[in-house]
C-alpha cells in the first residue's frame, strides 16, 4: 500500500514536468531571416531586425542559394568592418541554416561573399532573457523548425512519462 502512495505523488510530479517541457519549447520563436525574401542583398536588415524582439531560446533561419551567399556570426568590430579574417565565431553555409540564440546578448551576423556585407547584407540583434513579444508583426514561423521542436518536447515528455510508469512499477 505504502509503495502505491508513493507511486500516486510521484505520477503528478511526472505529468507536470512533461507539461513543462512542451510549454518550455513552445514559447521559442522561429525567424526568417529577411521574412518572405530570405537571406539576400535586396532587404533592408535594419527595418527587419526592428520589427522583432528576439529571446534565448528562438531560432534564426538563414535561407538563401548555396554558393551565392553565407551566413557568419562575427564581433562586432567584425560586423562594422565587414573584414573577416579574423572576429568570426561561426560559418553557415548550407542555405538553410538554423541559429540558435542560447545567451542573452548582442549577436552579429554578415555574409562573408565579396562586397555583401558592405552592400549591406549585415544585421546586429540583442537577443534579451524572458518571454518573447513582437512588436509590429508575427515572425515567419518554419514548418520544419517548428516540427522538430514540438516533437523534441513531447519525445522528451513521453520518455518521462515512460520513465515514472517503469519507476511506479519497480519501486
Amino acid at each position: 500500500m505504502e509503495d502505491k502512495i508513493v507511486c500516486y505523488v510521484r505520477f503528478p510530479v511526472i505529468i507536470l514536468m512533461i507539461l513543462f517541457s512542451f510549454f518550455n519549447g513552445a514559447v521559442s520563436e522561429v525567424y526568417n531571416v529577411g521574412d518572405e525574401n530570405g537571406w539576400n542583398s535586396e532587404v533592408d536588415y535594419a527595418s527587419w531586425t526592428a520589427k522583432y524582439n528576439f529571446t534565448v531560446g528562438d531560432i534564426l533561419e538563414f535561407k538563401y542559394n548555396k554558393g551565392q551567399h553565407n551566413a557568419f556570426e562575427v564581433t562586432e568590430s567584425t560586423y562594422r568592418t565587414c573584414e573577416s579574417s579574423s572576429g568570426v565565431l561561426a560559418k553557415y553555409e548550407s542555405g538553410e541554416d538554423k541559429v540558435k540564440l542560447n545567451e542573452s546578448k548582442k549577436y552579429w551576423f554578415v555574409c562573408n561573399v565579396t562586397g555583401h556585407c558592405l552592400g549591406g547584407m549585415r544585421f546586429g540583434i540583442q537577443v534579451k532573457a524572458g518571454h518573447n513579444t513582437t512588436t509590429n508583426s508575427e515572425p515567419v514561423p518554419s514548418v520544419n523548425s517548428a516540427c522538430i521542436s514540438a516533437f523534441d518536447s513531447w519525445s522528451f515528455g513521453i520518455c518521462l512519462f515512460a520513465f515514472g510508469i517503469l519507476l511506479c512499477l519497480f519501486s
